[in-house]
């Protein structure tokens, strides 16, 4: 039997009943799994074509070669199975959440004076574990709270009481430091340790203010008892736990136990925005990005969002808040859409946040999609540097100098806007004397060129001269002695104004200071400069050295350039071992500087 006979026999067999059904390509891949009230009638309107209209539809419906099926009892039981199958399976077809993070979580561990701590995993060993959290920042203020507020153990001893009573233990750093009370040694007792515990985690839970109501009665039996440095403990707690709670309140603080979700479209993407509330704070923040795939509407998309959502971080409200109402088999808690008041005014926040996502997922496209960022940067300098061609080669040159010492130069290479560092180039200046950068870049442009054309080595199409008019003749002198000129575009930038000067053109062009253009320009030239003066650097210590080894008798330009080369400096060479001088520049020439620094130190 062929598979459009068997699907058409399948369908005639669907059962009348809830269900998720399965589609299967040629290749045995599940391409679609999707949820049903009446598989018979669900499955059945894929094959009818007067039912949809979407060309995606279409190419699903034609890649179908095999559908499976599975009976439930109920439409929310066919909610929680597509929505675990779809998790499990990823079909090709079905809605993508884009997150794939391992969140983390803060434990309290199931053992006799718990620790706390921040965790990626939950073992099931009768542990509490609170979140997840979407911030490891928000992780780490929580527990350092905690940690001010209440001394606990962070150590992993085995404080049973016979350990404890036998002395099996000795108090560690962490007491003395005031971050422990040493229940190791019995300086703390179990039921103090505990009401600390159902504090952190009433915390935990969002209810602080349970805690700060605690704190504010034991501060008043203190001071009732002329208690006054324990009552002022408390206070302390109170401030930090109040301050915490005022960074987190965002509306009014009898709200509670609130889920609020939202989303916002853009072509065949959605962002959703989750928030929790506790007594008015918001205890939790969440973004996802869904893709759609089969023209799914919006309430789709978010009812999707909200049971993935609700059942990773463990929701049990029974209130959400959402822009639209709807309805979602199975959701056990109510939905609505407020049109006023401080559920709205949560709503709205929760929707800005949904824009901030969607906002930041387009920048961050914009800057990791390199091939399209390149193409449109090269295309912007193109336009604005009025090039014949896309600027893909680039070479940037820059001279240094200090009062007409040492002068070098430096070449440095871009590809596709990128350094490619190996093809960077120093120049020592060879045919110019003291401090004449016109005739220093003349030469170096022509040293540069003549080899790249003798090697037969591809040419850039853009040359950038760190300088104005004076440099950027003098580069053009050795194109024209080079029969280059017209062949490789080249400007000048000058430092004063970050003017742009073309050849021929006497007056300059200035680019908006946020052009992407006069950004690579400016990138171009300081690199080259960092890499010119580095090495400009690095020949004038070279200088000094040489100068004063060359006073030693016996020590010539050979053996000063080796020692230069494995030490760096005269310094480095007076503490080395005579070993190692000698495995340097052999045995003659060592005795001779040996004796030249102790004679000097002497």
């Amino acid at each position: 039997m062929n598979p459009i006979s068997e699907i058409k026999t399948k369908l005639k067999n669907l059962p009348d009943k809830p269900g998720i059904y399965q589609f299967y390509d040629e290749n045995g891949n599940i391409i679609y799994i999707g949820k049903a009230k009446s598989l018979k009638k669900r499955v059945s309107s894929y094959f009818n074509k007067r039912q949809y209209e979407s060309a995606k539809l279409k190419i699903l419906v034609k890649k179908i070669k095999e559908i499976k099926h599975i009976v439930v009892d109920t439409e929310s039981d066919a909610l929680l199975l597509e929505n675990n199958l779809i998790k499990k399976c990823q079909p090709r077809y079905n809605i993508n959440l884009k997150d794939d993070k391992t969140f983390p979580w803060i434990c309290v561990n199931n053992e006799r004076f718990p620790r706390v701590f921040s965790t990626r995993r939950i073992i099931n060993d009768g542990s509490k574990y609170f979140g997840p959290y979407t911030s490891a920042h928000t992780v780490r203020t929580l527990l350092e709270l905690i940690r001010e507020l209440y001394p606990l153990r962070t150590c992993k001893l085995f404080l049973t009481e016979e350990n404890i009573q036998s002395e099996k233990y000795k108090i560690c750093l962490e007491y003395h430091l005031g971050n422990c009370k040493g229940p190791c040694v019995g300086l703390q007792k179990e039921d103090d340790y505990s009401k600390s515990i159902e504090q952190i985690q009433n915390i935990l839970k969002g209810n602080l203010s349970e805690v700060i109501r605690y704190l504010k009665e034991k501060m008043s039996e203190y001071a009732k008892e002329f208690q006054y440095e324990d009552a002022e403990k408390a206070k302390q707690k109170i401030l930090l736990l109040e301050s915490f709670q005022m960074k987190s309140t965002v509306t009014n603080p009898k709200i509670n136990n609130l889920d609020v979700f939202s989303l916002i479209e853009e072509g065949n993407t959605a962002y959703v925005n989750y928030l929790k509330i506790n007594q008015g704070s918001i205890i939790q923040s969440h973004n996802v990005e869904i893709l759609r795939r089969l023209d799914e509407t919006k309430e789709e998309l978010l009812a999707f969002a909200i049971i993935e959502i609700r059942e990773r971080f463990s929701s049990n409200s029974n209130e959400i808040i959402s822009p639209f109402t709807m309805n979602i088999p199975g959701l056990k808690a109510v939905l609505k859409a407020p049109t006023k008041g401080d559920k709205r005014k949560l709503l709205e926040l929760s929707i800005r946040n949904a824009k901030y996502f969607m906002l930041d997922k387009k920048k961050q496209a914009s800057e990791h999609g390199p091939l399209k960022s390149q193409e449109r940067k090269l295309q912007t300098m193109k336009r604005d540097l009025r090039l014949s061609m896309l600027p893909v080669h680039i070479e940037c040159f820059d001279n240094s100098n200090i009062q007409g010492s040492n002068p070098v130069a430096a070449c440095v290479v871009f590809k596709n806007l990128k350094p490619v560092k190996k093809e960077y180039r120093h120049y020592n200046i060879k045919t110019v004397v003291g401090a004449d950068d016109f005739g220093s870049m003349k030469e170096v442009v022509y040293r540069r060129y003549k080899r790249l054309l003798e090697e037969k080595t591809s040419l850039p199409q853009l040359i950038v001269v760190d300088g104005g008019k004076g440099q950027l003749s003098s580069a053009l002198k050795s194109l024209d002695e080079l029969n280059l000129r017209g062949k490789i575009a080249i400007i000048g930038i000058a430092k004063r104004l970050e003017e742009i000067y073309f050849p021929g053109d006497s007056i300059p062009i200035y680019l908006e200071k946020n052009s992407e253009s006069l950004k690579v320009i400016q990138l171009l030239r300081n690199e080259a400069h960092r890499f010119g003066i580095k090495f400009h650097r690095q020949k004038r210590s070279g200088s000094m050295i040489s100068s004063e080894l060359e006073k030693i008798s016996g020590i010539g330009e050979k053996t000063i350039a080796n020692l230069i080369s494995k030490f760096g400096s005269v310094e480095l060479m007076k503490k080395a071992d005579f070993n190692e001088i000698v495995s340097t520049i052999g045995q003659k020439r060592a005795e001779l500087l040996w004796n030249a620094f102790n004679q000097n130190t002497n």
